[in-house]
């Protein structure tokens, strides 16, 4: 048996905590026999869900943790305050070694600051930046800070293009992946002071494939897999992203359902259309890691269901089979 990929899960984070949260770590576990999964949480709460599935019982172990950080507290004061919290001994986990990663759906505020407090830095990166995966046309594409770091310096974009490149490259399985900043034309005269001093300096970068600029609205078509701004555009690009899909969804839904004549028509093309629309299920493509830590820290969304969860966890066993931490370190160290 090959030694186990071991998982922290934050039990008692985001709107659908615990029971989604524990379904969704059954399924990983079910799907892939070297994950161990470490539920993290109160105990008295996880226990009853656990008992609804069938599961390998080596595969599971539960962590009691007493205390809960709401979405709303601080996140500084909550882990100061909460040490026996179910993110705050989750990190812990990672940082004594006993697992690989860990993953919540909680406070991302609290994930954020515990995961540079607790865990820690990797020597030589400014600033440890949040990055999904968001759909295109093309695949999936690394938007890269999407929440992190408000007002980076042009040297921690740089360091995102690297991290977000070694990622799409050993995670994703994209070679020579395209890095674009984001920016408001494709001239490189354009944009505003961030940008008109990073654009450069990711031109002198040789190892990362730069291609310019990217428009927002040439991100949807897949022109770029790494997709760089600092964590204010970042967050709002992901967040205009959810809003019109969801949106979307929902109009195409209501118009099927307008008369009959579209009733039927909705039953003809609903095989087709239910795989198009998958393909931009942002669920599909798990969490958003925290890159540049000494270990592998995942923020979901707050209203993850099973099916995100399982997909999160089980991104952790590519990230730790490719070694990300320790190309990412080493990359920042040749700068």
């Amino acid at each position: 048996m090959a030694e186990y990929v071991n998982v922290a899960v934050d039990a008692m984070g985001g709107d659908n905590a615990p029971a989604e949260i524990v379904k969704g770590t059954v399924e990983a576990v079910c799907s892939e026999k070297r994950i161990k999964a470490f539920l993290v949480g109160k105990e008295e709460l996880i226990r009853p869900e656990l008992e609804k599935y069938s599961y390998p019982a080596e595969q599971i172990e539960v962590v009691n943790a007493t205390q809960v950080i709401a979405m709303a507290e601080p996140p500084v004061a909550a882990v100061k305050g909460k040490k026996d919290s179910s993110i705050v001994r989750g990190l812990y986990l990672v940082r004594e070694g006993v697992c690989d990663a860990f993953v919540s759906a909680g406070s991302t505020g609290a994930v954020l600051v515990g995961g540079q407090v607790i865990v820690g830095r990797s020597k030589g990166v400014e600033r440890p930046p949040l990055a999904p995966l968001i759909p295109t046309e093309k695949g999936a594409a690394l938007l890269i800070d999407c929440g992190a770091n408000v007002d980076s310096r042009p040297s921690a974009l740089v360091q995102f293009a690297r991290m977000g490149s070694i990622y799409m490259k050993y995670v994703m399985g994209v070679q020579n992946p395209r890095v674009g900043i984001v920016n408001i034309g494709a001239e490189e005269e354009k944009g505003n002071a961030l940008v008109k001093e990073t654009f450069p300096l990711l031109k002198e970068c040789g190892d990362i494939n730069f291609v310019g600029s990217v428009e927002a609205r040439d991100i949807p078509k897949g022109e770029v897999d790494v997709i760089v701004c600092e964590a204010f555009v970042g967050n709002v690009i992901l967040k205009l992203y959810e809003g019109v899909g969801g949106t979307l969804i929902k109009m195409v839904k209501g118009g099927m359902m307008k008369n009959l004549r579209s009733k039927i028509g909705a039953l003809l093309v609903k095989p087709a259309l239910k795989q198009t629309l998958k393909k931009f299920d942002l669920e599909q493509y798990g969490g958003a890691p925290l890159l540049g830590l000494k270990g592998l820290v995942v923020k979901t969304h707050g209203s993850s269901k099973a099916v995100e969860i399982k997909n999160t966890i089980l991104q952790c066993v590519a990230f730790r089979d490719q070694d990300i931490i320790g190309k990412i370190q080493r990359a920042i160290l040749e700068e």
